[in-house]
């Protein structure tokens, strides 16, 4: 066994190379846009996340047609409390029972001691569309809120970002994060994890269309989700069961309001 370890071939990794900066012509007709601080540190952010995570990223449609209906049956009464009902926390709370079931997913990697560090706390980061760039205000103790609570909550945070009005404390300390695409149009993505996290969740746009159900085609209001997670710690495998989890909870609201 010795030496056949002896005999396996060497590896070379080749450095990163850093291509040239670009000069140029005289009759060109270039302008140039300085970063601002917060693009630099998005910028800095994306470079480590890519750089330090092998990305792969799992694809799944859900049948949400119940719960569309289920919103819609207390979006109103809600808002005369001047609570406004997105999908996002009935999301989070299937997640979170997801995260718990799949622990790995909810965690972050020490490399100076080789130890995959499990977090048994739920702060998510909810990314946000901002004049000043992307941000992600972080929403502590998802896991002890109601879905009315983390409504006003995610609309109280996320507004203070767009505004710039939020505080650095507001922005660290997620253990997970999710990106909304779909509110601008878009279906799939394969997100950029929220480094040093293991995972991010990307929601597209909800849309109808056809699907076989118990031998019968029907019309079903669908959201196409894209999990992207590190291939270092999570096997494709795990990416399916944690999704296969989230689905199975968000096409029966009423058994996630009873798990979550």
């Amino acid at each position: 066994a010795a030496q056949r370890r002896t005999n396996q071939p060497k590896v070379d990794i080749a450095p990163r190379v850093i291509p040239p900066v670009y000069k140029s012509e005289k009759n060109e007709n270039i302008e140039r846009i300085p970063l601002t601080n917060i693009r630099k540190t998005i910028s800095k952010q994306m470079e480590i996340s890519k750089f330090t995570i092998p990305h792969v990223t799992a694809m799944e449609e859900i049948n949400i047609t119940e719960l569309v209906a289920l919103r819609k049956q207390y979006k109103e009464r809600l808002s005369q409390e001047n609570i406004y009902l997105t999908y996002l926390p009935f999301i989070i709370k299937a997640l979170v029972y997801s995260l718990k079931k799949f622990p790995i997913f909810n965690a972050s990697y020490d490399s100076e001691n080789q130890e995959i560090m499990l977090k048994h706390f739920y702060h998510m980061g909810i990314a946000t569309d901002t004049d000043r760039g992307l941000m992600v205000p972080v929403v502590k103790d998802v896991d002890k809120k109601s879905i009315v609570e983390l409504a006003e909550e995610i609309l109280a945070i996320t507004t203070k970002a767009k505004e710039n009005n939020i505080s650095i404390n507001e922005l660290r300390g997620s253990t997970f994060s999710i990106t909304n695409y779909g509110s601008v149009g878009g279906l799939f993505a394969t997100p950029v994890i929220n480094y040093p996290e293991m995972a991010i969740l990307g929601l597209g746009r909800i849309i109808e269309k056809p699907i076989v159900s118990n031998g019968e085609i029907i019309v079903a209001k669908v959201l196409p989700v894209s999990l992207t997670f590190d291939h270092r710690f999570i096997d494709g495998a795990g990416g399916s069961r944690l999704l296969n989890t989230l689905r199975d909870l968000l096409e029966d609201p009423e058994i996630l309001l009873l798990k979550g």
